[in-house]
């Protein structure tokens, strides 16, 4: 736990000291898990692959309820993690585009720079086309991923928290993030747990147990705080809170198709923009290139829902609600007919 100040009878009782009393989030970065002096991990990577198996394991358990078989799942699955792959370095590299020296320089991903929304993204165009030749909707395979995939960003997230990824502008709130010794993600480095990054615009951010600066090209502090935002710790609160909402709550009965895929992206399009703004990124128009994306995605959903809701379909299809006994055992076998008939699919012809 990082030194208190003290306050003593004769002292006045300043606001920053009270605050940094009271900002107790933090604890010692952890780049990498060792064994011995030859092995080591990032502990980014490992919660990353946790994560997506986690939502995997969901996806297989609850596709069922929309009709869609296990193993036509685990497709998805498969080829979401190589849409991912792709999707999540691309949109990186498009949003810094200036940073990189070569095409050579762009394909380095294990150097570090990926996007989440990128990342869903890649996974959304290249599963699109295959669930359509497979005779599903779009929104009869989306559902089922978004709490799956809130799931996901979850325990991902943990990951970031590990390694003191996607840190913030300074700040002296409740959850301020205090430093309490480590080497913090790039694009900081540190020594002597003093650690800097050189930031988009000519900025600088200084963190250190003491509290953390912002300067910007000329040296000046612009702001400062006892700790930093920890933008991934919002996340994943977000995406818990998400992750309830459709699974716990819009899960409890059957659901118009689109509703719960449409909710996801409304409400994470709306915390990713909100969280970028207490970031230090590259910016166009006044948004950064998450934030755009993220708008973009939230404000089509928010019209979305509005059209449902404005013209309600008792014969739309439908899907989700409380598991049926059958679901966990006869995920493998599901009948192809369940998404057939009016208003479903046309069967798949292969």
């Amino acid at each position: 736990m990082a030194p208190r100040p003290r306050l003593t009878a004769r002292s006045p009782l300043h606001s920053d000291a009270v605050l940094h009393i009271l900002a107790q989030v933090g604890w010692p970065v952890l780049d990498r898990f060792r064994l011995g002096d030859s092995f080591a991990i990032s502990p980014h990577g490992i919660f990353i692959a946790f994560g997506f198996m986690t939502g995997a394991w969901l996806l297989g358990r609850i596709a069922p309820r929309w009709g869609v078989s296990h193993d036509d799942a685990q497709g998805v699955v498969f080829w979401s993690l190589i849409g991912a792959i792709v999707g999540a370095r691309v949109f990186y590299v498009i949003g810094h585009f200036s940073e990189f020296d070569s095409f050579v320089d762009m394909l380095k991903i294990w150097e570090g720079g990926i996007s989440l929304l990128g990342g869903i993204a890649g996974a959304v165009i290249v599963n699109a086309p295959r669930v359509r030749r497979q005779g599903y909707r779009f929104f009869q395979v989306a559902d089922p991923v978004a709490p799956s995939l809130a799931l996901g960003i979850v325990i991902g997230r943990i990951g970031d928290l590990i390694i003191a990824d996607h840190l913030g502008k300074p700040t002296s709130w409740l959850l301020a993030w205090t430093y309490r010794g480590g080497t913090i993600a790039p694009p900081f480095s540190c020594q002597d747990e003093f650690c800097q990054a050189s930031l988009q615009g000519g900025h600088l951010e200084t963190i250190n147990r003491e509290g953390a600066r912002l300067l910007d090209e000329a040296g000046r502090v612009i702001a400062q705080g006892v700790g930093v935002h920890q933008t991934a710790l919002y996340d994943m609160v977000s995406a818990a809170a998400l992750f309830g909402l459709l699974f716990y709550v819009m899960m409890s009965k059957p659901r118009r198709e689109g509703v719960l895929t449409l909710t996801f992206g409304l409400w994470y399009g709306v915390s990713r923009v909100i969280e970028d703004s207490l970031r230090i990124d590259k910016e166009f128009f006044g948004l950064t290139g998450s934030q755009w994306t993220a708008a973009t995605v939230a404000t089509i959903c928010a019209a979305l829902l509005v059209w449902f809701a404005m013209r309600p379909d008792p014969d739309a299809p439908s899907g989700g609600g409380p598991a049926r006994p059958s679901d966990p055992s006869s995920a493998e076998s599901e009948p192809a007919t369940v998404r057939s008939g009016p208003g479903r699919a046309a069967e798949p012809t292969s």
